[in-house]
């Protein structure tokens, strides 16, 4: 999803894979349109990166919680459609 900034690192950042992340900033991704940053907490440490949604499916991919949920929204939707007929 991101792009970190040149010269960091998870090393340089002492981040070992294991803390939570939290990314803050994506309320425009939600009103349709995609940041050009976002901040990420992951336990003590906070850092900005450069958000990378390539395409607007990956982008409509990421506002419902991933593909999976995207889908299965997909599939409710035709199939409440189907049912109007």
């Amino acid at each position: 999803m991101g792009r970190r900034v040149p010269g960091e690192n998870a090393g340089t950042l002492g981040l070992t894979g294991a803390e939570p992340f939290t990314v803050t900033g994506l309320t425009a991704l939600a009103e349709g349109r995609v940041p050009e940053h976002v901040t990420v907490r992951a336990g003590d440490v906070e850092f900005r990166v450069r958000v990378r949604l390539d395409t607007a499916r990956e982008a409509d991919y990421y506002r419902h919680g991933g593909i999976m949920n995207y889908v299965l929204r997909e599939i409710v939707e035709i199939a409440s459609a189907d049912r109007a007929w």
